[in-house]
């Protein structure tokens, strides 16, 4: 699984490099977020929008990012293509993520 980190306003945005967060791939997923974020700082944006398909281990991967975060620090995403908004959207994840429609946008928020 491959992301990419780049620093924008204040702002750090992992890409993830990937058509797919599924089963074969949560696992890298979830340890390269926690090398990424062991940095600790307070906000990222991780940027889906490279990804169109996104299944329960992938969403849990994200979720466990999530817990990850130092106490205070938020987790958001953006770029979301429809496909994968829809399950943020049916599993009511939304609700816990903030949601930008890219990740200049999240990162001018």
């Amino acid at each position: 699984m491959r992301l990419t980190t780049d620093h924008r306003d204040g702002v750090d945005i992992i890409t993830v490099d990937a058509a797919r967060i599924d089963a074969a791939v949560a696992i890298q997923f979830k340890d390269r977020m926690r090398e990424i974020l062991g940095n600790e700082k307070p906000r990222y944006v991780l940027d889906l929008s490279q990804v169109d398909f996104i299944d329960s281990s992938g969403l849990g991967a994200i979720v466990a990012a999530m817990k990850l975060m130092p106490k205070g620090g938020k987790l958001e995403l953006a770029g979301l293509r429809p496909a994968v908004d829809k399950v943020f959207r049916m599993t009511r994840m939304d609700s816990i993520f903030a949601i930008h429609p890219s990740a200049e946008a999240a990162a001018g928020a």
